[in-house]
């Protein structure tokens, strides 16, 4: 039996160690070498918009990463949550949460540079099979990095906007060995508290969701940029759960059309999947867009971690681009045309010179 039969979960953190040490101390050909060892020729990438698909390696750095270092030169991700787990239909994940951060000294996909130090959070998902990672689900919060550059040309957050932390207790990075029961105990809670949260509203008002069986009283709820943070239940359903809803009140109906990826490590839980979300939007609109009537994909990566039973600190990454692309709003054309009168940016483009 080899270590992989073993202990699958810390076989494939170990094994992803070196990217995550070549992104720390980012030179191309140490990343270049550490993915091309990692990922197969044929490895699915998926990115948010507006980078998409990408296949292999050498794609994924030419068209994502290699950018981003252009960008910033001085280039460093770090991680606070890296986990691992297999998900009940057996595929193995590992999940990475944390930031890239640098000096912004050139423009990224059109966003002007800042010359300060920037931070762009991310979820980074990895699936492995025999050894190699087949395929990964990515999110990088670009309108995080729109904002730091007064650049964020849609409507103003209703949550916090703010530097995201890692876990208040800090051990985020789990270790081996894995603990299988805790796991799995930490992925059933969390599959049980979103069955509940769909109950809401077709099912009934905000009690069936039985959120204080599930959430703890001092939760926090970190949204991605352009939705923002909210602290406790209340801040969460006011900044982010009753305008989604309103916006969107189909929530939960197509769940036959979406693929969810769950696992756990410890205390520590997570959900990827491409798309994992459909609903309509329609009533209210959402996010300051008036509704479109149209129905729509989302993907969402999260994390969250379990204290005492319950879910004290969540992390949620959404592709919001992609969202706004298909009720028909381009966010980066809108960011150019905020761009005209910047120095350095043509004025009828909008894009840097």
């Amino acid at each position: 039996m080899t270590v992989v039969d073993l202990d699958r979960p810390s076989t494939h953190k170990a094994l992803l160690q070196p990217l995550r040490h070549a992104l720390y101390e980012f030179e191309e050909s140490s990343v270049r070498n550490a993915l091309g060892k990692l990922l197969t020729e044929q490895a699915v990438v998926h990115l948010a918009h507006p980078f998409g698909d990408l296949h292999g390696p050498d794609a994924f750095y030419s068209q994502a990463l290699a950018p981003l270092f252009r960008a910033v030169p001085d280039l460093e991700r770090r991680d606070y949550i890296v986990i691992a787990g297999p998900t009940p239909e057996g595929a193995d994940w590992v999940g990475c949460g944390g930031y890239y951060t640098g000096v912004f000294v050139e423009p990224l996909l059109d966003i002007p540079p800042t010359r300060h130090i920037m931070h762009m959070r991310f979820h980074e998902f990895f699936r492995f099979e025999d050894g190699q990672v087949t395929e990964i689900q990515a999110l990088w919060d670009l309108p995080e990095v729109m904002m730091q550059a007064d650049a964020w040309p849609m409507a103003p957050s209703l949550g916090r906007e703010w530097h995201v932390p890692g876990p208040a207790t800090q051990d985020g990075l789990m270790s081996g060995p894995h603990d299988e029961v805790a796991s799995m105990e930490s992925c059933r809670l969390i599959m049980s508290m979103l069955e509940h949260m769909k109950r809401h509203p077709s099912q009934g008002g905000p009690d069936v969701m039985e959120m204080p069986r599930f959430w703890h009283e001092r939760m926090t709820w970190y949204g991605p940029s352009g939705i923002g943070t909210g602290r406790g239940v209340k801040g969460f359903r006011d900044w982010h759960q009753i305008p989604f809803l309103n916006g969107m009140p189909d929530r939960g109906q197509f769940v036959d059309q979406i693929t969810y990826h769950f696992f756990g490590d410890g205390n520590y839980a997570a959900v990827t999947g491409w798309p994992n979300m459909i609903q309509t939007v329609s009533h209210d609109g959402w996010l300051g867009i008036a509704p479109s009537g149209k129905r729509i994909e989302m993907r969402s990566l999260d994390f969250w971690r379990l204290e005492e039973g319950r879910i004290r600190e969540n992390w949620v990454m959404v592709d919001l681009l992609h969202a706004y692309q298909q009720i028909g709003v381009d966010v980066f054309h809108r960011m150019r045309e905020f761009n005209k009168a910047r120095i350095g940016f043509d004025a009828e483009t909008g894009r840097a010179q």
